[in-house]
């Protein structure tokens, strides 16, 4: 019986045209602002649909009625943003 042929693998290479190299713009690191801006965002909405909720929707602006939960909750969320910006 004859012997089978071994085959050589060859050595994976993607296509410089899928992933573009990055540039040394891209790899900066972000600004000081961008984490402290973040967190000050998330404690500001934690503490504004807390206030909200315990005076009973008296506070922080009556007026509002239930458009305060979409001021904490955007807070919140415009948060998330600027943390999907960070590196």
């Amino acid at each position: 019986m004859p012997k089978s042929q071994v085959r050589k693998k060859k050595i994976y290479t993607p296509p410089t045209d899928v992933m573009p190299n990055a540039t040394a713009a891209e790899k900066k690191p972000s600004p000081m602002w961008l984490p402290i801006t973040a967190v000050s965002l998330i404690v500001f909405g934690i503490a504004w649909l807390v206030v909200y909720y315990l005076s009973e929707t008296l506070y922080p602006v009556a007026g509002w009625g239930y458009w305060n939960l979409a001021v904490g909750f955007g807070a919140m969320v415009g948060a998330l943003g600027l943390l999907s910006k960070w590196r």
